[in-house]
């Protein structure tokens, strides 16, 4: 089977509407392995040497130590600097950030020196748990404000320290599966355990002989767009989810039309993903337009693209770049025949890319477009807002002379803080600098175009872009750069504009709108 067959056999699966199966989300499980040691008793008469032993014998040390121990709540007001030149001296672990400073310090205090029995344990397992979500099932105090305001980006991040001071042997094993057994003999473990997801801290003590415990670890979230993941949330703000966000549909009796828009960043490596997940999106929106970005095909491959469309859908209209191939492109298929067809902007200047399709309707045109990055070193930025921007704008107000205007696609702009997972990180960031996010105001939405998903969901967040690196679309830190914009003369005939989350096969997903007619 040569390419273009290939291609043509994978382009009629997505639009194939018979049936599809979609693969469970697994949640993987990670192993958490504890060595256990005998602890040998203690008497009171053998704690002092054992403290000085583990300070090194220095009385100045000694000193503050004994002045901690006496009011633990000066541990908090130390610095991270002060918190880690004590711990080096009493030969403890000085990494991390300072919630975990200040557990191993609190730990070792409690541990080493507070102890009023005749037995303490040698070992420490101090576990600090960052994770944006997270159910406890045991009583809880309150987190200081320290803990409280430290960084929560890091999901499921599991950190073990462990100091052996009398060590004596012991027999542990432990077995690899979904659910991870750790079994233990003569096991005694005193923990803190932290959970952000509700901001406490537990404190749990083990003690028998024969001890199992199961620890189950999901380092992925099965929806994580349904949590809110946000660098500086405000306190109003909630995640998007198209379960509970999306209205009813609409009645038979309702003339509407619903448009679909995706940057599929290549659409021949889309089609060609297995377990493509397209066959879903066709099956459950029913579109009648579909707007695709960055196809990423060249004007050879197009005529074999369209001679592959299943019924319904013979109406196709591409544009590739040509100045640069396998690059950018811009489609739009329908099964509704449009009035009329135009490509680029009329102008030399910006239609060597392939990045405008507009097609007539009856009662609007609409644009599929995707907006030039600004590129790594904001190297088009210039471009970007002194021309590329003022001309897409001033082509949309002439078309909007006749009738109204609906402008989709990948527009490369985070328009506010809301639309983007670390505003102040991503400052002179192409698509979310302080010279786009201007741009984006003067020329379209200050020119009478409606924001139609920041319209129904004023305070809802929700992105449409995630970056392969560093788990953006696992832990849901994205962008908002795909929009459906409207002339605000129909913006009241928008009945839902939606985002599809669940959509997999680009570092985009797909976005919706339905609008009465």
């Amino acid at each position: 089977m040569n390419q273009i067959q290939s291609l043509q056999l994978g382009f009629k699966s997505f639009l194939n509407l018979t049936s599809f199966t979609v693969a469970p989300r697994n949640l993987r499980s990670g192993v958490l392995r504890v060595k256990a040691t005998t602890a040998r008793p203690i008497s009171s008469s053998t704690k002092k040497p054992a403290l000085k032993a583990a300070m090194g014998a220095n009385p100045t040390v000694i000193k503050e130590i004994e002045s901690l121990k006496g009011d633990l709540s000066k541990i908090e007001a130390m610095t991270v600097e002060q918190l880690r030149t004590t711990l080096r001296n009493i030969g403890a672990s000085a990494k991390g950030r300072k919630c975990e400073l200040v557990s191993s310090l609190k730990c070792f205090l409690e541990n080493k020196i507070d102890g009023e029995s005749s037995q303490v344990i040698e070992q420490q397992v101090s576990s600090t748990i960052c994770v944006e979500t997270v159910s406890a099932k045991t009583e809880t105090e309150p987190l200081s404000n320290e803990d409280q305001v430290q960084n929560l980006n890091t999901v499921s991040d599991v950190q073990l320290r462990q100091r052996n001071k009398r060590t004596s042997s012991s027999k542990s094993k432990t077995v690899d599966g979904d659910d991870k057994v750790v079994k233990k003999e003569k096991l005694s473990i005193e923990s803190d355990e932290v959970s952000v997801g509700n901001l406490s801290r537990t404190r749990r003590k083990v003690s028998s002989k024969a001890a199992s415990i199961t620890v189950k670890t999901d380092d992925k979230v099965a929806e994580p767009w349904t949590v809110l993941a946000h660098k500086k949330p405000q306190k109003d703000w909630i995640p998007y989810n198209p379960k509970t966000m999306r209205p009813s549909q609409l009645t038979r009796e309702t003339k509407f039309m619903k448009l679909m828009s995706w940057n599929v960043n290549g659409l021949r490596a889309l089609l060609k993903l297995e377990g493509f997940s397209a066959l879903q999106l066709a099956e459950r929106e029913d579109f009648d337009v579909l707007c695709l970005q960055e196809t990423k095909l060249q004007e050879k491959d197009v005529e074999d693209v369209k001679r592959s469309l299943i019924d319904g859908y013979e109406n196709s209209f591409w544009t590739c770049s040509v100045s640069k191939l396998g690059y950018s492109g811009t489609a739009i298929i329908s099964r509704v025949k449009p009035l009329s067809v135009s490509y680029g902007l009329g102008m030399s200047d910006h239609d060597s890319e392939g990045r405008i399709v507009t097609v007539e309707f009856d009662s609007f045109y609409l644009i599929s477009g995707y907006v030039p990055n600004s590129g790594d070193g904001l190297r088009r930025l210039t471009y970007r807002i002194t021309e590329w921007d003022p001309s897409l704008s001033n082509y949309m107000k002439e078309l909007e002379k006749s009738k109204p205007v609906i402008l989709t696609g990948d527009l490369n702009c985070a328009h506010q803080e809301i639309d983007i997972y670390n505003p102040a990180g991503n400052r002179r960031s192409a698509g979310f600098t302080d010279e786009e996010r201007q741009s984006f105001r003067t020329n379209f939405l200050s020119r009478g175009l409606v924001d139609t998903f920041r319209r129904q969901h004023p305070g809802v967040v929700g992105y449409t872009y995630w970056g392969y690196r560093h788990g953006g679309r696992k832990f849901n830190r994205g962008w908002r750069l795909d929009y459906f914009l409207v002339s605000e003369s129909v913006a009241d005939k928008v009945h839902d504009s939606y985002i599809l989350p669940h959509i997999i096969g680009s570092d985009h997903c797909p976005i919706g709108l339905v609008i009465k007619l």
